[in-house]
């Protein structure tokens, strides 16, 4: 804009940096300089009026939103005619008060409202007003019913400077008239009870008449019966709460009091609780009946200390048609007499000589009547059911000894108790007491007990027999130190027909020297010389009679077997009796009988010698006639430990020896011994000239001439040839 504008008209003298820069150098400030200097915040040198609208925008502490946006300028700058824009309040009351003068539903003025109307009111519409009635200063929530109430409906008088708690509902401004009025039940009539104060304790905003009270705060909850119907079977709260008494002190096990159910008790007549006693007392009715149903009693009679099980149940369960069968005469005081089985059963008791069958007479028997003693034999499920266990007196009865009812072979518990005698004291195994098998005892003839000592005493019977029959008697003989096998068995296991067989003349007593081999096969070991074959003469030998098992088990006596190796010698190859393993290279014969070595039947320790030589004496003195190869071990002053060069002898015999040729490795070319040893007297000489003859020993003309000392001779190849 300032292009088209002459020179002069700025430029007003001739000297043109004298010239202000500023807008208000040139232009004339209409606003009075109310505006500021700083003309460019609204104007531009596009136009002077170019900036207008961004003024109406308003951007500053107080923008133009809602409704102010669309206000004139002068609406509110009164003064902008003469260019005064500044120094406006922001408060609404400053523009609005003759508004808020006016209000009057409601009535500000008059209901003394703050000037603070952004609290309500919006930049919008001055109308559509909203309070947040649950925010301070208030604190009064509008809920349910009371959100779309009228103001002035609480406000009464225009009185908005109300003090009243969310929960005050009884106020005298809100629903005292409504409380004054309550007849179900009357809340006057109990006001410590019913307080104006608390009636959001059972009312809310929902509905007035929904009342909901919880009785249970009282410490009597209202359960099954006791709610109102259709719940329960009570009308209204009057109906326990008699002349609207809300103050009533019943505790709910209470039932008796009499404001309850006094009357019910004292009609009661099975049983006639006020008859009754303590336990059926006008304090104790939740002990049986519970708020279902009144008839519906249940009494936990455990609680007593004497539960009722079995028979001792009402019928259909049991057998008691009604309490009175035991609390005979409305006695319900029973003390732990009473509750004894004879105390109610002495007619079951007195009947038992005539019951016949298992059943004793509990009378001349002497039978306790304590009630642990009844229960020992009847159940309580059937009294002529009764079963004694008999395992708890230390003698169970078991196989045989039971009753033929019980598939044993007692006909009744007389069999036993003899003149209903039941103070027996005999052990299980007490089986030869003169009550019980004594007679049977001695009748035994395989062995005679009687006769047989401390082993077949009457009082040890248990030791073979058992319960389940008498003849079939079990003797675990290796309780006695000496275990039966093989031989040694009863028939068919083993050879022996019976005990005496062992035991001849009935002697049980053995000792240690009775349980020697030789003490009873004394006619065998005598035997020995007539029996032949392998089989050593024990008595010219000097063989030990302690040492039979040495030799001989308990399978067969003629099968014994001697282990050689513990002797230090054992026998292998050519030593070996019949069947051996094979053998080759044997000059003689072998050995064919333990005889063939210890001649003359000695069997001595140390007798024969364990040395080779010592039997094989005749073999070394004319090794050299058993081969051509076979050096004269005398003439060649050999050492007699033949085992130096006989290790194979267990395979090979005598004529497998191999001499170890320590520093000349043997075979040597097919030669034998005797090449090389001409002189078979003396092995210790040798010769490889014999062989190595001087024309053949070296190559043409060669005569060892760098060896110094060489003499051609005997050994002398044997000095450098050693291998």
């Amino acid at each position: 804009m300032h292009e088209k504008v002459q020179c002069v008209q700025c430029h007003s003298k001739p000297i043109f940096t004298n010239v202000g820069k500023n807008c208000q150098d040139c232009h004339t400030d209409i606003h009075q300089r109310k505006m500021g200097t700083d003309c460019a915040r609204c104007h531009t040198v596009l136009g002077w009026n170019v900036a207008v609208q961004q003024v109406k925008d308003h951007q500053n502490r107080f923008p133009l939103l809602g409704a102010h946006a669309a206000v004139q300028c002068e609406d509110c700058h009164k003064s902008a005619a003469v260019g005064q824009y500044q120094g406006l309040s922001t408060a609404c009351n400053s523009c609005h008060m003759r508004d808020f003068q006016q209000a009057k539903s409601p009535d500000h003025v008059a209901g003394q409202f703050p000037q603070t109307c952004e609290s309500c009111h919006s930049f919008d519409s001055w109308l559509g007003a909203t309070v947040n009635h649950s925010a301070p200063p208030i604190n009064f929530p509008l809920t349910n019913g009371h959100a779309n109430v009228p103001c002035l409906n609480c406000h009464v008088g225009n009185n908005f400077n109300l003090q009243i708690a969310a929960t005050d509902c009884g106020n005298a401004g809100c629903h005292l008239t409504t409380w004054q009025q309550t007849t179900n039940p009357k809340h006057s009539a109990a006001a410590t009870v019913f307080p104006v104060a608390t009636c959001s304790t059972c009312h809310n905003t929902v509905s007035w008449l929904t009342a909901n009270f919880d009785h249970a705060t009282t410490g009597f909850p209202l359960t099954n019966s006791h709610q109102l119907a259709p719940a329960g079977k009570v009308t209204a709260c009057t109906d326990c709460h008699l002349n609207n008494n809300y103050n009533l002190q019943i505790s709910p096990t209470d039932c008796g009091n009499s404001g309850c159910h006094l009357t019910t008790w004292q009609q009661t007549n099975n049983q006639t609780h006020s008859a009754a006693g303590a336990p059926f007392a006008a304090a104790n009715c939740s002990t049986c009946h519970n708020p279902t149903l009144w008839t519906n009693v249940v009494f936990n009679h455990a609680a007593t200390g004497w539960a009722l099980t079995g028979s001792h149940q009402l019928a259909p369960a049991g057998k008691v048609v009604a309490c009175t069968d035991c609390h005979t005469g409305n006695n319900y005081s029973f003390t732990a007499a009473n509750t004894d089985c004879y105390g109610c059963h002495l007619t079951s008791w007195n009947s038992t000589p005539s019951f016949g069958g298992a059943v004793p007479n509990h009378i001349t028997a002497g039978f306790p009547t304590t009630a642990s003693a009844c229960a020992a034999c009847h159940p309580i499920t059937q009294w002529a059911d009764g079963k004694f266990d008999h395992n708890a007196f230390g003698f169970p009865l078991t196989n045989s000894h039971a009753l033929v009812a019980n598939g044993g072979k007692v006909p009744g518990c007389t069999s036993c108790h003899i003149n209903s005698n039941y103070n027996l004291q005999i052990a299980p195994t007490d089986c030869g007491n003169s009550q019980c098998h004594l007679t049977t005892w001695q009748q035994t003839n395989n062995p005679v007990h009687s006769s047989a000592g401390a082993p077949f005493a009457a009082a040890n019977c248990s030791t073979c027999h058992n319960t389940i029959t008498w003849t079939t008697a079990i003797f675990d003989h290796a309780t006695t130190g000496w275990a039966l096998t093989g031989s040694h068995q009863l028939a068919p296991a083993g050879k022996v027909v019976a005990c005496t067989d062992c035991h001849v003349g009935n002697n049980y007593t053995f000792t240690a020297a009775n349980t020697d081999c030789y003490g009873c096969h004394q006619t065998a070991w005598n035997s020995t010389p007539t029996f032949g074959g392998a089989v050593p003469n024990h008595i010219t030998a000097g063989f030990s009679t302690s040492m039979c098992s040495t030799c001989h088990d308990t399978l067969l006596w003629t099968d014994g077997k001697f282990d050689h190796s513990t002797t230090g010698f054992p026998l292998q190859g050519p030593h070996m009796l019949p069947p051996r393993t094979a053998v080759t290279g044997a000059i003689g014969p072998m050995v064919n009988a333990c005889t063939d070595c210890h001649l003359g039947g000695n069997y001595t320790s140390g007798y024969p010698t364990t040395d080779c030589y010592g039997c094989h004496q005749s073999y070394f003195t004319n090794a050299q006639n058993y081969g051509t190869n076979v050096p004269n071990h005398v003439a060649a002053s050999y050492p007699t430990a033949c085992i130096s060069c006989h290790t194979t002898y267990v395979t090979t015999a005598w004529l497998g020896a191999v001499f170890n040729h320590t520093y000349f490795g043997i075979p040597h070319h097919g030669s034998v011994c005797s090449d090389c040893h001409q002189v078979s007297t003396n092995y210790a000489m040798f010769s490889c000239i014999n062989c190595h003859t001087q024309p053949s020993a070296h190559r043409p003309g060669m005569q060892h001439p760098a060896v110094n000392g060489y003499v051609y001779g005997a050994t002398t190849c044997y000095n450098c040839h050693k291998h």
